[in-house]
This record gives structure tokens, C-alpha cells and sequence, in this order.
């Protein structure tokens, strides 16, 4: 099997945007674009130079064709994305207000989709595999029973295991039993390198304090990224000091403890940010960039999609990232981001080019 970067296995949709603010119940007519959290982060990366693999399962229908052929157009691999002739493609409306006001919906039509049959029995596991890092999401193990199994299996320890990349997306509206937080708790401690926001820690875990309580609550992994909204991420790094034997966790130091601002940026929209952090974070960790950087790297990716109105945006081309990274800290201090960020630096650049 072909290695690639990194691979991300989980539910893509079809997203319908409004063509005007307002409730769903008002809004004439939408835009139709693409989104899911593993899909996305894959794009960024692949946007960004890096070698990226989507594995889901789709519809064989108009939206299938759509979402296949739109990721496929990032430069992500799609080979092993699975047609489904009996199940559907998910799709999801939602309207233009940000998550977390009162005037936000979303109305999701993903019940018995063609993702929610992902199993053990039907993914290519030596595909899922075949990447220096797997990335997955707490939402794919709230789409089904099969789903959760999959996840567990695949986070399982082995030999040759990739790096595990684990975002918590804790999503209560699709979890149709009690147990949603325990199997996120479960599967975080699983995992290698993990990111969750202080927020979700808190609502799924009851973990108040800051993200010094939740480095305590969650030991296991080699890294966590805890992301603090507009304030910036905090990120615990822990190195091994034992070799792993009979299938148990090598013991850790006390991690060493990262904190990077946020730089301002005039928002747009939030949707699909955090699956920018991720993407920026791990094009960092890919490329052996220091802690400090690869949380900057996940700041600036994020703020490209927090400047466009739907769920992917371009990234900073790499010398330009590299740039702003490498700003002292009174200067990153200063940094504000505004719409069309990334387009003026490539223009400029393009400019310049005799």
C-alpha cells in the first residue's frame, strides 16, 4: 500500500449554504458546498503540499458524485471512498449565523447514511492504515454501533500503528444514547495526539478549570491540544521514557507545557475552523516543526477559514505561514487577519515573480 501523510477516515456531506441571513424557514434559495471534519482536514492538508487520503462511504447518487469529485479536486486521494447503492449521502442545512448564538439552526439529513454503515467488514483497514498519521473524529463514532467498533479497532495498539490523531467533536445532537462522553473519553485516551476545546471538555466531561485540568484528566497521550476559542491553544507535550511492552502505554514524563495566542482576526464565519487547527497543527507536526510553531501553524490555518463563509478555505501558502510563525511575540501580538488574507499574500507574491 502507496503511504501517504495522512489519512482521514469519516463522514463527508453535502452542505447547503443560505443565500441570506435569516431562519431556515426564510431563507429563499442555497449555495451548495461540501463538508465534514476528517474530509476537510484531508483537503487543508492536501491544499497546504501535504499527500492526503479521504476513506468514507457515500451514496452512489448526484451527491456522492459531488462530494467525491470536489475533494478529489483538492488533490486527496479517493480510491478507497465506498459507494453505497442502498444508503444515501448526508446532507445538512444550516443557517448564516455562527454556532453558539440563538439564532443559529442546522437541520441534518444524515440518519442511516451511506457513512453511518462504515464497519470493520467494509473499510480497508491496510488503506486506513497506510499513512504516517490517521486522523479520526468523535463524530464518526456517534454515526453508529458499527462506526464505534471501527474506531475502537482501529485505535486499538499495534505494532506499526500510525500516529493517531484524534479531534474529540463532541456533537450531543447525534448521539442517541447516554454513553456518547464516555466513548470519547475512551477513545482520546487511545489515541497518540488529540485536540479538544475547552468548552467540549467541559460539556461532555464536567472538566472545569482550564486546560491544566483537562492535561490531568487525559495522561495518555503523547500530545493534547486544548483549544481556548479567540484566547489561543495550549498544548501538552509528553515524552516517553520506557519501551512499550505486552501491548501497554510507555510511561511519560510531565509534559512540557505550550501556550500560543490567537492572533485577531476580523471572523466571518467559525464553521470548519477547528478542522483548520487540525489541519494546520498537523501540517506543523509532519514538517518536525517545535510545539510553539505547530500551534501558531494551527492558528493561521484556522483563521483562513474563519474569513470565508463556508466550512474550506485555502490555507497560507507555507513561505507565508513560515513568515508569520516566526514573528517575535510582540509582533504576533499585533497580527490582525482579515478577509482575503491569504489571496493578497499570494497576489503579492505573484507580483513580485519576474
Amino acid at each position: 500500500m502507496d503511504n501517504v501523510d495522512v489519512v482521514a477516515l469519516g463522514e463527508s456531506m453535502v452542505t447547503f449554504l443560505p443565500s441570506r441571513p435569516g431562519r431556515l424557514a426564510d431563507v429563499p434559495s442555497f449555495d451548495r458546498a461540501i463538508g465534514g471534519a476528517e474530509s476537510n482536514v484531508a483537503c487543508v492538508l492536501a491544499a497546504a503540499g501535504h499527500s492526503a487520503r479521504w476513506v468514507g462511504r457515500v451514496g452512489a447518487d448526484g451527491f456522492g458524485d459531488h462530494l467525491v469529485e470536489r475533494i478529489a479536486g483538492y488533490g486527496v486521494d479517493v480510491s478507497f471512498v465506498h459507494r453505497d447503492a442502498a444508503r444515501p449521502t448526508g446532507v445538512y442545512f444550516r443557517t448564516a449565523g455562527d454556532r453558539g448564538t440563538g439564532a443559529h439552526e442546522v437541520a441534518y439529513y444524515r440518519a442511516g447514511s451511506a457513512a453511518s454503515a462504515m464497519s470493520v467488514a467494509n473499510v480497508d483497514r491496510a488503506a486506513v492504515r497506510a499513512g504516517r498519521i490517521l486522523h479520526l473524529s468523535g463524530i464518526t463514532a456517534a454515526l453508529s454501533e458499527a462506526c464505534r467498533t471501527l474506531l475502537h479497532t482501529l485505535t486499538a495498539p499495534r505494532p506499526g500503528r500510525p500516529v493517531l490523531s484524534f479531534d474529540v467533536n463532541h456533537r450531543p445532537a447525534l448521539w442517541r444514547t447516554a454513553e456518547g462522553p464516555l466513548v470519547l473519553l475512551d477513545l482520546a485516551r487511545r489515541a497518540d495526539l488529540v485536540f479538544v476545546g475547552e468548552d467540549e471538555a467541559e460539556e461532555a466531561w464536567g472538566i472545569t478549570g482550564g486546560p491544566e485540568a483537562i492535561g490531568r484528566a487525559l495522561p495518555e497521550p503523547g500530545v493534547l491540544v486544548v483549544k481556548q476559542g479567540g484566547r489561543g491553544a495550549t498544548a501538552f507535550e509528553r515524552h516517553t521514557t520506557g519501551p512499550e511492552t505486552d501491548g501497554a502505554r510507555p510511561l511519560r514524563r510531565s509534559p512540557a507545557v505550550t501556550f500560543e495566542p490567537a492572533p485577531h482576526v476580523d471572523v466571518v464565519a467559525t464553521t470548519g475552523a477547528g478542522d483548520a487547527f487540525a489541519a494546520g497543527f498537523l501540517s506543523g507536526t509532519l514538517r518536525g516543526l517545535p510545539l510553539g510553531t505547530r500551534l501558531r501553524y494551527g492558528h493561521l490555518f484556522a483563521a483562513a477559514a474563519l474569513t470565508t463563509p463556508g466550512d474550506l478555505a485555502t490555507p497560507p501558502a507555507r513561505d507565508h505561514a513560515d513568515r508569520l510563525s516566526a514573528l517575535d511575540h510582540g509582533a504576533w501580538g499585533r497580527l490582525r487577519l482579515a478577509p482575503g488574507w491569504t489571496q493578497a499574500e499570494r497576489a503579492n507574491e505573484e507580483a513580485n515573480t519576474p
